[in-house]
């Protein structure tokens, strides 16, 4: 286990992987709604296919195929952040602190998979 202050090491596969399972058990929380209903369907949709492009990425064909895939999870990570912010909480704190964290989460994805896309050109 690393010592307190230095950054917590991850697989990025089992990273998106945790994301999207966080994604699943906080949207079974939410308010039902007809427009969560909506939201909850393209989020968990996203949320998942961060992880599987990511899978397709290390299984990539060559350099293009690769790239290709990390682009989509970076597209993905990003949809997954906007649908996140949509569905309604109704002011319920826990469920705020559960979508900020998720919200955070998606960014930094977003972020990691810029790194790596913008690397492998």
């Amino acid at each position: 286990m690393p010592p307190d202050n230095e950054p917590k090491q991850y697989d990025l596969e089992e990273r998106t992987f945790e994301f999207a399972r966080d994604v699943r058990a906080f949207v079974r929380q939410l308010p039902h709604s007809l427009a969560n209903v909506e939201d909850v369907k393209q989020v968990v949709r996203a949320s998942g296919s961060v992880g599987a492009n990511y899978i397709e990425a290390n299984e990539a064909l060559g350099k293009k195929d690769f790239v290709m895939h990390v682009k989509i999870c970076r597209k993905e990570a990003k949809e997954s952040r906007f649908f996140l912010r949509l569905v309604a909480t109704d002011g319920q704190t826990n469920l705020e602190k559960a979508r900020s964290d998720l919200v955070q989460e998606a960014t930094e994805l977003m972020n990691i998979f810029g790194a790596i896309f913008r690397k492998s050109q």
